[in-house]
């Protein structure tokens, strides 16, 4: 008999109830499994961090408990693709994106499998499990593997659009997303096509950039900074690879200064992508990547570390004004 829950106790099921952006990740997956899909999927231990208790509970034979041994669960997806279902699995970021590369390239991405990868409290949003629960490197890593699709959607709605819409895509896919308590940026029935940006608005001064969870500050940012007269144009890249380079170079041929946002390095992320694209047509336009600057991330509150590496509205506003100041 399990002992009985204490309000004034820490109880960490109960807390995923505070996670409402996680629900997208098993309804949409129970959407698909009604409609018939061969939907399977798994975890390493986190079914109450990543919401996936749900889908468990609604197709207890369709979901497997790998425990804490992320390699081998993501060597049994690839292994279960093979039989023509569709693996869905899912732990934090920083273990699947680093701990887990070696099986994601050979086991999965090698072979071509339709292996769905989610990773989720990407960059520093799991704040004081330290360093090493922080994923700063993820993208990078991910992107730098040939047939590994790359998505980083900005809130559930849109999780759930590129969800259902990677039914049909080929290859293997990242998805790297929040913790749940992102501010919804859409709404539920939002349209996403992988490989597609979405453009908020355009602006000759300067156009933001951005990926998952800095969406929201972007658009709040771009707000404020229009209040004050500049021209802003905000893109969601939420597929960084394959990256809309037809996006990237409308933005670069129009505007002063890109700037892009991500919750993650500088080096090798979403700001590199697009420098890459920039650099490649030859055009004269500064890019200015903002994002964690090749450290390793405090240990804080998620809420206090947005602000400190100004990853918030107002932060991402400073750092686009201070761009504009340096763009003759």
């Amino acid at each position: 008999m399990s002992a009985p829950q204490n309000s004034a106790s820490w109880q960490y099921r109960a807390l995923n109830a505070l996670n409402p952006g996680l629900d997208y990740l098993s309804d949409a997956l129970i959407e698909l499994a009604n409609e018939g899909h061969p939907v399977i999927a798994g975890s390493a231990d986190l079914q109450y961090s990543n919401g996936l208790n749900k889908f468990a509970a609604a197709f207890p034979e369709r979901y497997v408990q790998f425990g804490i041994s992320e390699q081998n669960m993501v060597s049994a997806a690839a292994g279960m693709a093979t039989t023509g279902v569709m693996p869905f699995v899912a732990t934090f970021a920083s273990f699947l994106g680093l701990l887990c590369c070696e099986q994601i390239r050979m086991d999965v991405a090698y072979c071509k499998l339709p292996v769905r990868l989610i990773g989720h409290h990407t960059g520093i949003s799991l704040g004081f499990y330290g360093t090493s629960h922080h994923a700063t490197e993820d993208i990078s890593t991910m992107r730098a593997i040939a047939n590994l699709t790359v998505i980083s959607p900005a809130d559930g709605p849109q999780l759930a659009a590129a969800l259902k819409a990677s039914v049909n895509w080929p290859e293997p896919i990242y998805f790297r997303i929040g913790r749940g308590r992102e501010p919804k940026v859409y709404e539920d029935d939002v349209k996403f096509e992988i490989g597609k940006a979405i453009e908020h608005a355009q602006g000759s001064d300067v156009t933001i950039i951005a990926c998952g969870i800095a969406v929201s500050g972007a658009l709040e940012a771009a707000q404020a900074l229009r209040g004050a007269g500049k021209s802003v144009g905000v893109i969601d890249m939420p597929t960084i690879k394959p990256l809309d380079r037809a996006a990237i170079i409308e933005a670069a041929r129009r505007s002063k200064v890109l700037v892009t946002v991500e919750e993650h390095n500088v080096i090798g992320g979403l700001g590199a992508a697009v420098a890459e694209v920039v650099a490649d047509e030859g055009i004269g336009v500064r890019v200015v990547r903002h994002g964690i600057y090749d450290e390793y991330s405090l240990i804080a509150p998620p809420t206090h570390l947005y602000a400190h590496y100004k990853l918030d509205g107002a932060g991402i506003a400073h750092v686009v004004r201070d761009a504009l100041t340096r763009v003759s």
